[in-house]
């Protein structure tokens, strides 16, 4: 039996993993928004899937992506778009012609991330005219899409907000569970291996640099710990990593920062997890927060802010600790915790690794896409027949 024909549109980027699980599972083909200066796909996938490459403007964008499904309506079963701006209402609308189920994939909050802006500039500013359009085409979507996928029940309740009424909580692209795991040798090892300081407690905070992740308050939380005299060390990886290192400059804490950029999470990032002591996520708004997860599938302990979908996963007392957004004490002070209770702090992250290969696991959640995919089109067949 031949595999659905699935089209993916891709607006602002996306993972490589995600690209690989969907090219597992489906004919792949992928219609892309050029980044100018940037990537469409976070790696170079490991398995060959067509490109088509759309212009870099936003609206240009959505023309072609239009364009391309009507042309392609014979070649594909399925359209899946990444977002819900104007490429997602382009997709939508092309349901009229081309008769193809469209799913849109909600992976954040964009109208809250964009409000962080407000407050806590990073690169663009904030602009009404752009908050408005997000706010349109949110609500405009909602009322031309059948089908959601979100990845949190957090993102359901923002969807649904819009108006959106079939939605589905499938947190795809999951967590490899088998990559993701405990460490086979002793932290101070894997340490020394990676060229890491071994003296002192080392902490991973691998979010990208942007107004909703906060790395603000870790650099200021950091700063505390030290002035106490405690030994840490935070360990960065991101695109953005020359920015943080001038925060860091900033806070006075430059000399205990270790900050290059991302490395392949197929193959290097889980000896990260593994090596560091803890994993923190400081958003002061998330979808639902990938990498804690992986941390947790590593059975490292992780602190989180308790905000949209972190609440769902990093849950105190069980699973990790939590503090409010931007409370640099409280987050320093759930640092020492964590450092300083090492049974306690490993108990969490046992229970945080049960509960990511009960919900999160990889094959489990591109299984249920699958499914997904499988009922829809099936539903199509029929209402045609």
């Amino acid at each position: 039996m031949s595999r659905p024909r699935l089209l993916f549109v891709v607006e602002s980027g996306t993972d490589v993993r995600l690209v690989e699980g969907l090219a597992g599972h489906f004919e792949l083909r992928i219609v892309a928004r050029t980044i100018g200066g940037g990537v469409e796909i976070s790696w170079p996938p490991a398995v060959e899937v067509p490109i088509t490459k759309g212009p870099a403007g936003r609206a240009g964008f959505a023309s072609f992506v239009f364009r391309e499904i009507i042309r392609r309506r014979g070649e594909i079963d399925i359209v899946l778009v990444q977002g819900y701006s104007l490429a997602a209402m382009a997709a939508n609308t092309s349901r009229q012609f081309a008769g193809k189920p469209v799913i849109l994939l909600v992976c954040s909050p964009v109208e809250a991330y964009y409000r962080c802006r407000l407050g806590y500039p990073n690169g663009r500013p904030y602009q009404q005219h752009e908050a408005w359009l997000l706010d349109f085409f949110s609500r405009a979507n909602a009322l031309a899409a059948p089908e959601y996928v979100v990845l949190s029940r957090h993102l359901e309740d923002v969807v649904r907000s819009h108006g959106a009424r079939r939605v589905h909580n499938i947190p795809i692209y999951g967590v490899d569970t088998e990559l993701f795991a405990p460490a086979t040798k002793p932290k101070s090892d894997l340490k020394q291996q990676l060229r890491l300081p071994t003296d002192g407690a080392l902490i991973f905070f691998s979010s990208r640099i942007a107004p909703e992740k906060d790395s603000e308050t870790l650099l200021r939380a950091i700063r505390t710990l030290l002035d106490q005299g405690h030994r840490l060390w935070l360990l960065h990886r991101s695109g953005g990593y020359r920015k943080f290192l001038q925060d860091a400059e900033a806070y006075k804490v430059s000399d205990r920062v270790i900050a290059t950029d991302a490395v392949d999470p197929r193959r290097d990032l889980a000896l990260d997890y593994q090596a560091c002591d803890l994993c923190v996520q400081a958003s002061r708004q998330e979808g639902l927060g990938f990498s804690p997860l992986e941390a947790l599938a590593c059975e490292t302990p992780v602190i989180a802010t308790s905000v949209g979908g972190l609440r769902e996963t990093i849950i105190e007392g069980e699973t990790g600790w939590t503090y409010p957004v931007g409370d640099d004490r409280k987050l320093a002070a759930q640092i020492l915790s964590a450092i300083s209770n090492p049974v306690e702090a490993q108990r969490r992250a046992r229970h945080g690794r049960q509960l990511v290969a009960g919900r999160f696991d990889r094959q489990l959640v591109f299984a249920q896409f699958a499914g997904l995919v499988d009922r829809l089109t099936d539903r199509q067949e029929g209402a045609h027949a």
